[in-house]
């Protein structure tokens, strides 16, 4: 009995201490020591809490034999660098779980700060690859609007067709920014033909255009088509009975800006037009009409004046048509035979006959000339005809055809040649009547109003004093294109004092010259002394010399046939290492020439002298010289803004890239056929002689 007890009491310490197989083994030993079996003696222990775990607890480490584990390590360490970089470049990503909203605000934000790549980089790398996000239309619609407002027609299409692949349908707000790309596209070509191709879908899928819509289709004819297609868009909003507002005359105007030859013309049509639909402009349609009258001529003025002047019979019937029930408030059948006939075509032919009947038994009380140029050999005017009127305010009053289509003017006769821009500026009441015609409207000049009338406006100090007091009563801040504008009118006249009167102005306004305001200065400076003193400010006003300046420099030295001041300009040219465009060779080239019939050997030329140092300097110079390709004009010389708005800013001069240039072997054989030439004409002198 005591045996028994022992051994039990150490299978129970045993049990506490050491692990099940050192306790078999301890229990085998003593039962083998007294001759008996094991197995009778065992005990079943597992029922018992915490006998399994007695193997696993002598193991010291735990190895994950995964090859994606044992590279975990290195994927977190190229995971946190990618996170840090993507959280530097965006701070503001903060979770995985955004929206497709979300993504919108975001891109609306980036766009308005200029930044499209970044925009474009977000939705397609973050939200479409990252994320996974099903984009919505919007997301597509903004990208697209952004890509429009800066003239990448190509990704704009690219969203569209991505966006119709996946099966997401277009709005008109998407249709709009379409449009809207086509029109601001640098290419024109492309943008007319990419608006035709998304017209002609919209029209194969009987898609409803909206008047939004419509007005970018319009803008899109009016800035890369003609003022035709306008018309049939115009006639097409009439036929879905779409309301006609001041935005779409607005596009009509833009595309009589088109027409150089008698968009003017064409514009005064369209503005009365206007006017008897009973629309009342506004400031962006008075700067347009201020456009055309700067840019494009008035035609013939017989046709003019048979167009502008004479009583509009079918008009009339076409207005009180329309009082009595008709849907459409224009005519678009009657504008179109109007805005394009041809000179001696239907009435006008009829009325220049009835004109030459009537010239003589025509009675006019107080006719009068009234003039619109001062240039003595170019008759410029309208004849008036007018009643009785003793005041001098009436007897000065000059005719205003705006007036003319409210009938508050004095019956206007005729209207004469039309030369420049102030003439056609002075057909509708000159500066001061312009500003007058807005104020009546409750309108009010802005910036581009002011610029605008700058260009058109006679140079001199009266006009400017003008425009200085509209800009003072209506607080307009100027800037340095209106006072470029008037620099390049004044140059212009060949007045370099008046050019030079305006610099004061700009330091009392603080206002810096740029390159251009010595462009504009440049167009006036006809000797060496101002030429010379014109580079010299520049360089004291740490500004460098650009082609135009020095294409408006040589212009005027070569009419002048003073070839030392051409030598001295071309050394200024290699000095400062500003490389000529053909402008300035061809310049450079019509003042190497002898001229027709010009023999040195039997009378002496004084302007001649010096030509033939030229001649040689100038072959030198053209080898050392690499040249580039521009067919520019002098600077401040291209006005006309590319977006269809009334933009006159004088589109600052545009360093033109060095290597897209002249090649080496077009001035060589420029050169051989230069010596070719004066070898020719040498033997022809010595055989005379």
């Amino acid at each position: 009995m005591e045996f028994l007890n022992v051994h039990i009491n150490l299978r129970k310490v045993s049990r506490h201490t050491s692990p099940i197989s050192s306790s078999a083994s301890s229990s085998s030993a003593s039962s083998s020591s007294h001759g008996r079996d094991p197995a009778d003696d065992q005990v079943d222990t597992s029922d018992e809490f915490g006998t399994l775990s007695g193997d696993l607890g002598s193991r010291r480490a735990y190895r994950k034999s995964s090859p994606g584990i044992q590279d975990q390590c290195f994927q977190e360490e190229e995971e946190e660098g990618e996170k840090e970089k993507r959280e530097r470049r965006k701070p503001y990503m903060t979770t995985g779980s955004n929206t497709a909203y979300w993504y919108f605000l975001q891109c609306k934000r980036l766009l308005k700060e200029n930044k499209l790549q970044e925009a474009l980089d977000l939705f397609s790398g973050d939200m479409l690859k990252r994320e996974r996000l099903p984009p919505e239309e919007f997301n597509y619609t903004i990208l697209i609007g952004g890509c429009g407002r800066a003239g990448q027609l190509k990704k704009a299409f690219r969203l569209y067709n991505d966006m119709k692949k996946r099966a997401l349908v277009p709005t008109d707000a998407t249709y709009t920014a379409l449009f809207n790309a086509c029109a601001q596209s640098p290419s024109k070509h492309a943008g007319l033909k990419n608006a035709l191709h998304l017209e002609q879908e919209l029209r194969r899928n009987n898609y409803p255009i909206s008047t939004i819509t419509y007005h970018a289709l319009l803008k899109t004819h009016a800035i890369t088509n003609h003022l035709q297609a306008c018309l049939h868009t115009l006639r097409e909003m009439l036929e879905n009975q779409h309301a006609v507002t001041q935005e779409t005359f607005h596009y009509l105007l833009m595309g009589c800006v088109k027409e150089k030859e008698i968009g003017f013309r064409l514009a005064l049509q369209v503005w009365r037009q206007m006017l008897n639909s009973g629309i009342r402009p506004d400031a962006k349609n008075y700067n347009l009409l201020l456009r055309t009258a700067r840019d494009c001529g008035i035609g013939d003025p017989t046709t003019a004046t048979y167009l502008l002047l004479s009583p509009d019979g079918e008009g009339q019937k076409s207005r009180r048509k329309s009082r009595r029930g008709s849907k459409d408030p224009i005519d678009i059948d009657l504008l179109e035979r109007q805005l394009f006939l041809q000179p001696g075509q239907d009435g006008t032919s009829q009325f220049t006959a009835d004109r030459k009947a009537d010239k003589g038994s025509a009675q006019v009380t107080g006719a009068e000339m009234v003039p619109y140029s001062s240039e003595p050999d170019v008759d410029h005017g309208v004849v008036v005809e007018e009643g009785p009127c003793d005041s001098l305010s009436c007897q000065l009053q000059t005719p205003n055809l705006l007036d003319l289509f409210e009938r508050k003017s004095r019956a206007v006769v005729s209207i004469g040649t039309v030369g420049g821009a102030s003439d056609r500026l002075a057909l509708i009441g000159g500066g001061q009547g312009f500003l007058e015609k807005m104020a009546s409207s409750d309108l009010r000049p802005d910036l581009r109003t002011l610029t605008l009338l700058a260009d058109t406006m006679e140079p001199g100090s009266q006009s400017l004093q003008v425009l200085l007091r509209e800009a003072k009563q209506h607080k307009v801040k100027l800037d340095v294109a209106f006072f470029n504008s008037v620099i390049y009118r004044a140059a212009k006249a060949g007045d370099l004092d008046a050019a030079k009167a305006v610099l004061p102005l700009m330091y009392q306004r603080q206002i810096k010259r740029d390159v251009q305001t010595y462009g504009c200065l440049a167009l006036a400076c006809d000797q060496k002394k101002e030429g010379l003193q014109l580079l010299k400010d520049m360089e004291d006003a740490s500004l460098r010399p650009n082609v135009q300046v020095f294409s408006a420099l040589i212009g005027r030295a070569s009419r002048r046939l003073e070839f030392i001041y051409l030598k001295t300009l071309l050394e200024k040219m290699s000095e400062l290492k500003v490389w000529p465009n053909e402008v300035i060779i061809k310049q450079l080239e019509f003042a190497s020439q002898y001229p027709p019939g010009y023999d040195q050997f039997k009378r002496r030329n004084n302007y001649l002298i010096h030509i033939d140092g030229f001649r040689g300097y100038y072959q030198q110079w053209l080898k050392s010289m690499p040249a580039i390709q521009g067919e520019g004009t002098e600077q401040t010389e291209g006005h006309a803004g590319t977006d269809g708005e009334a933009g006159t800013d004088l589109a600052p001069p545009q360093q033109q890239p060095e290597t897209d240039g002249l090649s080496s072997e077009h001035i060589n054989l420029k050169v051989a056929s230069r010596f070719a030439s004066r070898k020719a004409n040498m033997q022809r002198s010595t055989a005379s002689f």
